[in-house]
């Protein structure tokens, strides 16, 4: 199961029928030309794969997806075990959009070591409502608000953005609502940008291997986004991410960057 799945995302990334296309004027206009998803089959796929990962039955996750090897985003690990060496080995975590806690586990033999961790994700309601019934303990925690969060655990030492920033209909209004709380460091992660000084909207259509779905998903201008952080945070560093995607037959890599905040 486990080398199939690694089969399956090669040939996704290949494939002329799955992937990202068209270029759409507004995010409306991208979802009437989706055929939409099952929510409670891709939560069942992501559920039952973390848990195997969980329980030393498997050795990473992704998308529902299990693989025999973790894909480390090292900028990110790298980024982590640096605010927590200021912190004197503690750092507390916001994973927006983590789903049931892939980037934990995935990084979860590392921060074993530090002398407290507290990763905390904010999801969608059946995420969150999945993961305190089966995920959930004294280091991982799911909560629907950053404001519900931040009340539970405190301002967080860390936020991280990965993978997630591309899938919001409105990216530029969250990142306002972000900067807002005022966090010290802000990880952007594995996201693509479109080759083009412009935002585009196009739609991401998943191989049925993986899950049955096509949704809206934005390229967006990468100086744009890190001009609306700058206007709070300076970044500290950028890199590019292994992963490698294609749109209009350009390969596009994954990227991100840290920020730390403007005292």
């Amino acid at each position: 199961m486990i080398q199939k799945a690694i089969i399956i995302y090669r040939r996704y990334f290949k494939s002329k029928l799955y992937g990202w296309f068209g270029d759409y004027s507004n995010w409306q206009n991208a979802q009437q030309h989706c055929s939409g998803y099952d929510a409670d089959i891709i939560l069942k796929k992501v559920k039952e794969a973390t848990i195997k990962v969980k329980n030393g039955e498997a050795v990473y996750e992704r998308d529902g997806v299990l693989f025999n090897s973790i894909q480390y985003s090292w900028p990110l690990l790298s980024a982590l075990l640096w605010v927590a060496a200021k912190n004197k080995g503690q750092v507390n975590v916001v994973d927006f959009g983590g789903a049931l806690g892939s980037s934990y586990f995935q990084n979860k033999k590392f921060l074993d070591a530090l002398t407290d961790i507290r990763w905390n994700i904010i999801e969608q309601e059946n995420f969150v409502t999945t993961g305190r019934e089966y995920l959930q303990d004294n280091r991982l925690r799911f909560y629907f608000t950053m404001e519900e969060c931040i009340a539970e655990q405190g301002k967080p030492d860390i936020l991280i953005i990965s993978c997630a920033l591309q899938y919001m209909e409105k990216p530029y209004d969250l990142i306002e609502k972000l900067i807002a709380f005022n966090i010290p460091y802000i990880m952007i992660d594995n996201t693509p940008f479109n080759f083009d000084d412009r935002d585009r909207i196009t739609i991401q259509k998943v191989p049925p291997a993986i899950y049955t779905a096509s949704y809206p998903c934005w390229f967006l201008n990468y100086t744009a986004v890190k001009n609306s952080f700058e206007k709070k945070y300076s970044v500290m560093s950028e890199h590019i991410n292994d992963a490698v995607i294609e749109l209009d037959g350009r390969r596009i890599p994954y990227k991100g960057f840290l920020l730390e905040f403007k005292k």
